[in-house]
């Protein structure tokens, strides 16, 4: 069987692969909750927000193919699947059912919270091993850091 073999090896392939894999958890997980919540909305501020939501996943979604392909580039292998991500996720899920705009709005911005303060640590992380990396990570964080910021300011 032919394998992948990347830029780094031993422990700071090891090392910069559980970083971006845990990136990746945040971003598949942050993508199903926005359109989760984007399906099931209500509230006087409907429109934008329904907008934003999708801006989100969008965000999401292009991030984590580049950071899933930044694993398989140095020879690891992303686990993306359902099962991964729920016995993972450290985002809070919404309720089931229909969704007031400003709860959505308070929940997002929770979310998009947590996530920032995770990229700033993966960040840190992969400073001294991987700066291709480390690069992806600042990008994602630019992102989070916006969407979160926009949240904010709606509650």
């Amino acid at each position: 069987m032919a394998t992948i073999t990347g830029p780094l090896s031993g422990d700071a392939k090891n090392k910069v692969a559980d970083v971006l894999q845990g990136a990746l958890v945040d971003l598949v997980d942050l993508s199903l909750i926005a359109k989760q919540a984007h399906w099931n909305l209500i509230g006087s501020h409907f429109r934008p927000i329904h907008l934003q939501l999708d801006e989100v996943t969008e965000l999401a979604r292009s991030h984590t193919d580049t950071i899933a392909e930044r694993i398989v580039a140095l020879g690891a292998n992303p686990d993306g699947r359902a099962a991964t991500i729920a016995k993972s996720t450290k985002l809070s899920q919404p309720e089931a059912g229909w969704l007031e705009d400003g709860k959505v709005v308070a929940t997002m911005t929770d979310i998009l919270d947590g996530i920032s303060k995770r990229m700033y640590e993966r960040i840190q992380a992969t400073e001294e091993t991987d700066k291709v990396s480390q690069d992806l990570l600042i990008a994602v964080a630019q992102d989070i850091d916006k969407q979160h910021w926009m949240f904010q300011a709606q509650r």
